[in-house]
């Protein structure tokens, strides 16, 4: 849903760096994998296809915080 995001903290040696990925449109997701020692992160259209993906190996990931944008009750069972 648009305004998913998920913030990853990554050890860059002496320091943290942040980063973010954001679903920025209606529609799209976050989607999140970790596979072979590497820790992905991918915007995702309705249909599955990737629009921007963040890859960082994870052994250095010190954080990975999903926050989900909260729904409304409206919307719901209609």
């Amino acid at each position: 849903m648009k305004g998913d995001r998920v913030e990853i903290v990554v050890d860059a040696g002496d320091t943290t760096r942040t980063y973010e990925v954001v679903a920025t449109r209606a529609g799209r997701r976050v989607e999140t994998a970790v596979r072979r020692g590497v820790v992905e992160v991918s915007e995702v259209t309705r249909n599955g296809s990737a629009v921007r993906t963040a890859r960082f190996m994870a052994n250095r990931v010190l954080a990975l915080v999903e926050q989900p944008v909260p729904r409304s009750e409206e919307g719901e069972g209609e």
